[in-house]
């Protein structure tokens, strides 16, 4: 049976990685996939997957209008489809994310999702919301903060790395560091803010 997985972690734990992994062994046994990346997203291009180490794929990007269930359809009509991929999967909505799992339950599709659960100030993002409730795998991506702890949250820096607090949910190009809780709490996003902050 397919199912909807969702990998979750802090930003820059390596979520792009493990999804051009995890394509990389399908496509390596002869399967097909299909990979859907955000509108939102052009750091490196639209309709493209490009995580640190290098790695790169095409991508069909989504915005918060398109329709899963259905591309899914129509690319089914013309070929055999092994997996469904869907990076920064946060972005998703509430409706996306019902209609990937229709991708898993009708047209029997596994769907794997990458993304984070929370913004800059902690909340929940829409799409991570609905994937925590409705996926039937969690799979959590770890990273560390810089004080050795699990990295849960993550903090927005400005030029200076001061944290910011305000701001819209979604700004790309801005710089983000994963913390722990604690150190998210706090506003520390290095040790040298660590050490300022004790001294």
């Amino acid at each position: 049976m397919a199912k909807l997985y969702f990998y979750y972690s802090a930003m820059n734990a390596g979520k792009s990685t493990t999804l051009l992994q995890s394509e990389y062994n399908y496509n390596e046994r002869g399967m097909k996939t299909l990979i859907f990346a955000p509108h939102l997203d052009d750091r490196y291009g639209l309709g493209k997957i490009t995580s640190r180490i290098g790695l790169q794929s095409d991508a069909v990007i989504f915005d918060k209008r398109f329709n899963f269930s259905d591309h899914v359809k129509d690319v089914l009509d013309s070929q055999s489809l092994s997996c469904v991929l869907v990076d920064e999967a946060h972005f998703l909505t509430k409706d996306q994310v019902k209609q990937l799992s229709d991708v898993s339950d009708y047209l029997s599709v596994p769907v794997l999702t990458y993304g984070i659960r929370s913004d800059f100030r902690g909340e929940p993002f829409e799409g991570s919301q609905y994937l925590l409730a409705w996926a039937d795998e969690l799979s959590e991506i770890k990273t560390i903060c810089h004080c050795g702890r699990k990295a849960t949250m993550n903090s927005r820096v400005d030029e200076k790395g001061d944290v910011v607090w305000e701001g819209a949910q979604v700004q790309i190009g801005h710089d983000y560091v994963s913390t722990c809780r604690k150190h998210f709490k706090e506003g520390v996003v290095s040790k040298e803010k660590a050490k300022k902050l004790t001294s």
